[in-house]
């Protein structure tokens, strides 16, 4: 279950796949940062740190985690390969899908902030992956990114981001119009998918203040956040502050931390 009781099973399988063959009772409580549902792969986030906390507990190795959490979003269909984007930190290229081993997944260092928001309800992946019409839109729109993936570099990654947006058609006339807003010469701006959400990313310092106007202009709360430099990993109890870095929201003030 998350932090404010709600089942999570996806998680619970993942969970599952990696204790079938213990004996006894085990309470995984998982807090999300970001909602779920909105694009941001907190499902996957949250199933990988469980599966990761339960291997931990029992003694079974990192990959076993990787592939329960794998497993499980897949079969629960909560996303085509989220666990294998937070294995490491940085920009993440997959030139073949699944995890490590047999996907091929190149992590690209990057020291920058991605500005995050959420202007509408969830969007179910399942509900997507299962409408064909859909589902026929957005493998159209991806068969361009073969250049990303010959050419990686943040400047492409957001020009594609962009453009993957306007062709897959999933936004919403609000997200839409707020999207147009940030876009500019030093900024890109994309819908993160699936989510009635986006992402902003600056291209100059210049850049934070007009993002920061833009989303205050239309009601919208943002917050800014560092990209990561490395994967999921454990943390010991002692460093659970590691999972919260400090972050600034567009008013300026602190983003709240859990207790």
């Amino acid at each position: 279950m998350d932090d404010i009781g709600t089942p999570l099973p996806i998680t619970e399988d993942a969970a599952r796949r990696i204790g079938m063959r213990t004996r006894g009772h085990l309470l995984i409580r998982v807090r999300h940062e970001l909602p779920v549902g909105q694009g941001f792969g907190m499902s996957a986030a949250g199933t990988l740190a469980a599966s990761l906390a339960t291997a931990s507990l029992l003694g079974q190795p990192r990959q076993r985690a990787i592939e329960a959490a794998h497993l499980a979003e897949l079969e629960g269909r909560g996303g085509l390969g989220g666990v294998a984007a937070i294995l490491g930190g940085g920009l993440e290229l997959r030139s073949r899908p699944g995890i490590p081993p047999w996907g091929r997944i190149r992590h690209l260092p990057l020291r920058a902030t991605v500005w995050v928001g959420v202007v509408g309800p969830r969007i179910d992946t399942p509900d997507v992956l299962s409408n064909v019409r859909s589902l026929a839109r957005i493998l159209r729109a991806a068969r361009p990114l073969d250049s990303l993936l010959a050419h990686p570099s943040l400047d492409a990654f957001g020009r594609e981001s962009e453009r993957f947006t306007d062709a897959a058609g999933l936004a919403s006339p609000r997200l839409r119009r707020l999207l147009r807003a940030l876009r500019g010469r030093d900024t890109w701006a994309a819908q993160a998918m699936f989510g009635t959400s986006f992402f902003v990313l600056a291209r100059s310092p210049g850049a934070r203040g007009r993002i920061a106007q833009v989303v205050e202009d239309h009601k919208v709360r943002a917050v800014e956040v560092p990209l990561a430099r490395g994967g999921a990993r454990p943390l010991p109890e002692a460093d659970w502050t590691a999972v919260s870095p400090r972050r600034k929201d567009f008013r300026g003030g602190r983003a709240r931390r859990a207790p």
